[in-house]
């Protein structure tokens, strides 16, 4: 209807719609027509005076003013031509100048962007400006994690090689799981991010600065997700994050929700990232997968996913992520408290997670010697062996 009705109409359109919607009706009008708050205000007033003169029974006068074609305060940009330019060569990534200048850290702030632009001998506000930058099809944007950095050329074929290899293993029956370090986390009262329900005005308080506390330390949480059964295991420990603790983790995992689910498993199937105490270039990783295999009498197989995928992981979106939405909003205030809401981590697909403190010693640095990495009844895959292998035992 907007260019069927002159300007009077469009404004009492428009504030007839406002007044119909009632609360925040102003609002929604403005956002969905263009038409300014202030003039939709107006027109509201303009309906009222009309009303309440019809109610009294006088004579209808004429409400408002109509302008005629053309009127009306002329558009910045008509008034100075150059101002457009000038404003994007000051938002564009190619022309702002010095990588050390202020301005291409802080271009994004509209009151900058004017100053910048008056101290250029225009005169503009900072609300011009964020109209102009829209209209040029501009808008606030975050930063978005798309780039992976260098990649494998075999990237997707090793992935074809994981899919197939993970499917052979549970066509035959045999486990197959998922494992990683989830991201560590302080423990004590500190903040957590999202929220979770709480009387109004009554939120947690938590500490302000997140300083590690001397006596807590930090949690080391290391989970084991078996793919077919859609359960899982979560070690938190309360030391470092080396590969005797995350192969601990799988044989915790092993004897206790394991070997009941497979009890005529011959051979064990992981899928890790490829760096970590887990990575594929981690002797002591390949050591103590060598001792784990000893004990349970399991061949084990190990792909790796290629360097900067680890999001592909399955534990990542069928394990991890449920725990960080249970947990949301909760200061983690000790190991325990991490372990009961990990536990308590269900899903609607019948996700089960069983979780344990680990509060064994795992020292870092330990130097593996070719004597005793020769001792590992090491099998490399024809293709690339470095990320794909088996671990024999006795």
């Amino acid at each position: 209807m907007r260019e069927r009705l002159d300007e009077r109409q469009r404004r009492a359109f428009a504030a007839a719609e406002a007044k119909v919607i009632g609360r925040g009706g102003v609002s929604h009008v403005a956002a969905a027509t263009g038409v300014a708050r202030n003039t939709i205000m107006a027109g509201m007033q303009e309906l009222e005076g009309s009303s309440n003169e019809f109610m009294s029974g006088t004579a209808l006068a004429p409400a408002g003013s109509t302008r005629r074609s053309g009127g009306g305060r002329k558009a910045a940009t008509h008034k100075d031509p150059s101002l457009v330019p000038d404003l994007l060569a000051l938002v564009d990534p190619t022309s702002r100048g010095d990588p050390e200048s202020p301005l291409r850290w802080t271009c994004k702030s509209l009151r900058v962007l004017a100053d910048e632009l008056k101290a250029g001998g225009h005169v503009i506000s900072h609300v011009v400006v964020g109209r102009l930058l829209k209209d040029q099809g501009y808008s606030l944007q975050a930063n978005a994690k798309v780039i992976e950095g260098n990649q494998s050329p075999d990237r997707n074929a090793q992935f074809e090689h994981i899919n197939a290899t993970v499917k052979a293993a549970l066509l035959a029956g045999q486990p197959v799981i998922s494992v990683d370090t989830k991201k560590k986390e302080l423990v004590g009262l500190y903040k957590n991010g999202g929220r979770e329900w709480h009387p109004e005005g009554e939120p947690e308080s938590v500490q302000v600065h997140d300083f590690v506390d001397p006596e807590l330390g930090r949690a080391n949480p290391y989970g084991v997700y078996d793919i077919g059964a859609d359960e899982g295991w979560v070690s938190v420990g309360t030391d470092h994050d080396t590969s005797a603790f995350a192969v601990q983790t799988i044989r915790r995992w092993w004897f206790s929700m394991g070997r009941p689910r497979h009890p005529k498993a011959t051979e064990l199937t992981i899928t890790a990232d490829g760096g970590g105490s887990n990575g594929y270039r981690v002797r002591l990783w390949k050591l103590e997968l060598g001792r784990l295999a000893k004990e349970t009498g399991l061949r084990i197989r190990v792909c790796h996913f290629p360097l900067g995928t680890s999001k592909w992981n399955k534990i990542e979106h069928r394990l991890f992520s449920f725990i960080t939405m249970n947990w949301r909003g909760r200061p983690l205030i000790s190991h325990e408290v991490i372990v009961q809401l990990i536990a308590n981590t269900k899903t609607r697909s019948g996700l089960k997670v069983r979780s344990e403190i680990d509060a064994n010693s795992y020292p870092k640095g330990l130097v593996i010697s070719d004597a005793d990495f020769a001792t590992i009844k090491l099998e490399l895959d024809p293709f690339h062996g470095e990320w794909n292998y088996s671990i024999r035992p006795d």
